[in-house]
């Protein structure tokens, strides 16, 4: 018999960035915030103290901030016709788990977006025509615009202690940034990183070949700074250990480090972890959410009343939490019907290694998560695609994170996979290697789509998600044009080798090689009941006070990192929580 506690103002699901920032969002409001976090207890201290931290086996290689598989999983087909297995590994993506998320490991690296990525369907059929758009892509616009994001791309940079080089503010060229990025209220709060050798030589390759190059926004504090909630962070020191890590310098953001500190100054705010949620419980006509119920560290079933329902966990667990819970129609790809599930996607990435004469000295032992030189030329629609014949595009960059014994070893093309001489050509390349990456976009489509597994069950007896997923020739043909033009850049460095990783036409989606954890869409925004899962202010459609937070509300992919927009989306949804929701609970859209 479930336990059923006091009833509080809001309790939100998950407490990773969307989590932490619409905690302080809402206690600020007055409200009282219960947030449920099914990992443990983690921050800087002691999860990042130094040197325990400094531990690529514990860390990267075990994945002691990752997913505890051994509990819950995903299951994973390529095709709507074959049987999805579960996978106690996962190497494609790392969901976070535990307090912070994948906020506490991630790299750091802070885009905002391109404005027409924000109406991307409207965009692209307006320039090359309806036609352009293959059969069977599902892609859509968002329901929100650039200019009322702006604001809140700027906040979140503050809290974020964000450091960049902006090309436009207000107007005005002000620095030699990104000159395809959308115009600025304000300059980045700190500037650019110093840029390691590898980055350099990005730079001035590319510049050669007329691209224009520029410092990568990251969310590396390049010097002191004090964000707006108060908390203060230290200048990065290039240790390395960013992605997969905790910071132990107080220089990477994290919920933990720039939201948590100013949240535990509220007796409004209180935070359970070790509490896995299973449902979202309704009202009798299923209309309205009554709270949650969820599972304590004791394996206690217990129930959390509360007036507004906040879902902010990993992409994938807001989806399996909504099919769970019985909110919104789940998706069928056969007929097209339902959207809960629907457009899913990824990333398409492709990377090159240079290797260079033992007079080219890259130091790989230094590193920051979000720093480095980046093109965008061949990002979102910045060039033409007319005669392409594909959607999407993406950013090409050098982001030296520093190259760690065990998962940086790089060795030119031809070298023997064992032995003396595997071991002579690691000597001899790790300190004259350049690696670059491009992100690549990934579109929706009709057949890539999560539901819940009819077979396999979790360690509470629920139904795994299933993710039913592939590559598609859309996004190989962008990555093989946009790596094609990497490639260039590579070879304008002058190296003595160089390897390429790209994928073929037919290759299927490899869960045992890593991509990115950027996993989007899902419970998607839109201005359509019919279409999407939630309405321009990322609340449900069927059930008013549900709010669904995170890159699940993406209708496609883009060549970014989504950490930004997904920041900047959670403080867009909060304003209107506070300013009309809490005023008038309802709709605040009218199907």
């Amino acid at each position: 018999m479930a336990t059923t506690l006091k009833p509080v103002d809001a309790v939100v699901v998950g407490f990773g960035w969307t989590g932490a920032i619409l905690a302080k969002e809402l206690t600020e409001a007055g409200l009282n915030v219960v947030a449920l976090e099914r990992g443990e207890n983690r921050d800087t201290y002691p999860d990042g103290a130094y040197p325990n931290t400094l531990d690529e086996l514990t860390y990267n290689t075990r994945g002691k901030l990752f997913q505890n598989l051994s509990k819950s999983t995903v299951s994973i087909r390529h095709g709507i016709n074959d049987t999805a297995l579960p996978y106690r590994q996962l190497s494609a993506f790392l969901p976070g788990d535990g307090v912070g998320g994948a906020g506490l490991h991630w790299s750091g690296v802070h885009f905002r977006i391109m404005p027409e990525e924000l109406r991307l369907r409207s965009h692209y059929e307006e320039r090359y025509g309806k036609k352009f758009i293959p059969e069977g892509m599902t892609i859509q616009d968002y329901g929100v615009s650039y200019e009322e994001l702006e604001p809140h791309f700027d906040f979140a940079e503050k809290v974020f202690g964000t450091s960049g080089t902006a090309h436009t503010v207000k107007g005005q060229v002000v620095g030699k940034g990104n000159p395809f990025a959308a115009d600025r209220s304000d300059d980045f709060p700190l500037p650019a990183l110093r840029q390691v050798y590898s980055a350099q030589l990005f730079r001035k390759a590319a510049e050669e070949l007329g691209l224009h190059p520029y410092d990568l926004p990251a969310a590396n504090a390049s010097g002191p700074w004090t964000n707006p909630y108060g908390v203060q962070m230290g200048p990065c020191n290039f240790c390395g250990f960013c992605s997969g890590y905790a910071c132990y310098m107080y220089s990477k953001a994290s919920p933990n480090l720039n939201i948590l500190p100013a949240l535990r100054q509220t007796p409004l705010f209180e935070l359970r972890a070790n509490c896995n949620v299973l449902k979202v419980n309704l009202d009798s006509d299923g209309r309205q959410a009554t709270g949650v119920t969820y599972v304590d560290a004791q394996g206690r079933e217990t129930v959390q009343p509360a007036k507004l329902v906040i879902i902010s966990a990993f992409q994938f667990h807001n989806v399996r939490l909504l099919l769970l819970s019985g909110i919104g129609k789940p998706y069928d790809p056969r007929t097209g019907e339902g959207v809960v599930g629907k457009n899913f996607a990824y990333q398409n990435m492709a990377t090159i290694k240079a290797f260079f004469d033992k007079d080219v000295h890259t130091n790989p032992f230094v590193g920051t998560g979000g720093g480095g030189v980046a093109v965008d030329d061949f990002n979102a629609d910045n060039f033409d695609h007319g005669p392409l014949g594909f959607v999407g595009g993406s950013p090409m960059w050098v982001n030296q994170a520093g190259s760690k014994p065990i998962g940086g070893l790089a060795v030119p093309p031809g070298t023997p996979s064992w032995g003396s001489g595997w071991k002579q050509a690691v000597k001899d390349a790790y300190t004259h290697t350049v690696s670059m990456d491009a992100h690549g976009s990934n579109m929706t489509y009709r057949d890539n789509y999560l539901d819940l597994d009819p077979t396999y069950k979790d360690a509470y007896g629920q139904p795994l998600l299933r993710m039913t997923f592939d590559w598609k020739d859309n996004e190989i043909r962008m990555s093989r044009y946009v790596t094609e033009h990497m490639r260039k850049i590579a070879e304008a460095m002058n190296p003595k080798a160089i390897s390429v990783s790209v994928k073929n036409f037919g290759d299927h989606f490899n869960t045992r090689v890593y991509q990115t954890t950027h996993l989007l869409g899902g419970a998607i925004m839109g201005s359509d009941p019919k279409t999407s899962v939630l309405n321009r202010y990322l609340q449900s459609w069927d059930v008013h006070n549900v709010f669904v937070m995170g890159a699940s509300a993406f209708p496609q992919g883009t060549g970014y990192n989504p950490t930004g927009l997904v920041a900047a989306l959670a403080y867009w949804s909060a304003k209107a929580i506070r300013e009309q929701y809490l005023k008038n609970p309802g709709p605040l859209v009218q199907a």
